[in-house]
């Protein structure tokens, strides 16, 4: 790969608006890189589907990232990580960053010895997920739990809904009952629901999630590739959806108001 392509955008796709806890991420550690963000929100959630129908969906937004000038993708999504980056990386000459539960840190630092993770189905019946786990967490307690229905609410602008709470405190529950000190978050949209999760848990449960970890790999792969963008001006970016734009702008709205930021829809660029 040259590096006449350094100038081009970072390219990121995740089943919806949950990958912008990631973007949030990498731009804050790469304040010069462009980024191209693509929520496609009309397919989510991908933890609901087949493996097949998974690769199929992540072909074509890689395909689409690239046709719009990426130069790395971030697969901002565990679903489509764990099921479908293997396939990718064969596909498709570029570098890409996954993202995946972060079970590692969380079984070499747990006291009780139980850790918590709330994940897709589609993470959490993945051969890398299984693998991660048994390679790291063969003796501690991992309390799985699969958040359905919390993605349809995220995208639905229902973060705060009496319903999402009683969800939440559902799938919280059983890990309560096993005195986790670490919950793993597995899927991108989860970040937005920290504070209602520390309210549920408490002081004695640390929240992880995977978006610093994914910075810094993007940060090193750009490097290794010799894909930096030199400039010092200002970052663009630009923030598609194929679903709600709204909810993309409510989310990033922290973020827009001091970044050169463009919304657009997918139908009309």
């Amino acid at each position: 790969m040259t590096t006449n392509r350094t100038a081009s955008p970072i390219g990121i796709f995740d089943s919806g608006v949950g990958g912008t806890s990631i973007w949030k991420e990498i731009i804050k550690r790469l304040p010069n890189e462009d980024t191209i963000y693509f929520a496609d929100s009309s397919n989510a959630p991908y933890g609901e589907k087949s493996k097949e129908e998974i690769i199929a969906i992540c072909i074509k937004n890689t395909q689409y990232l690239i046709d719009k000038g990426a130069k790395i993708i971030v697969v901002a999504c565990n679903t489509a990580t764990t099921n479908a980056i293997h396939i990718l990386r064969d596909k498709f000459q570029i570098p890409f960053i996954g993202i995946e539960p972060a079970i590692k840190p969380a079984a070499l630092a747990t006291q009780t010895k139980a850790v918590g993770i709330l994940a897709t189905k589609g993470t959490l019946s993945s051969a890398l997920f299984h693998h991660t786990t048994q390679k790291f967490a063969a003796n501690i307690t991992v309390v799985e739990q699969e958040g359905t229905g919390l993605v349809p609410l995220i995208e639905a602008d229902k973060i705060n809904s009496p319903e999402l709470e009683q969800l939440l405190t559902k799938y919280l529950q059983p890990m309560m009952q096993h005195q986790i000190d670490y919950l793993v978050l597995g899927c991108s949209h989860y970040p937005y629901l920290i504070p209602k999760i520390k309210q549920l848990l408490g002081t004695t449960v640390t929240v992880i999630d995977s978006g610093f970890a994914v910075a810094k790999q993007t940060e090193r792969i750009l490097a290794e590739h010799h894909l930096q963008n030199p400039k010092t001006t200002a970052a663009k970016h630009l923030l598609i959806s194929n679903g709600n734009l709204a909810i993309l702008q409510k989310l990033t709205q922290d973020v827009a108001l001091h970044q050169n930021v463009v919304f657009a829809n997918q139908s009309a660029i």
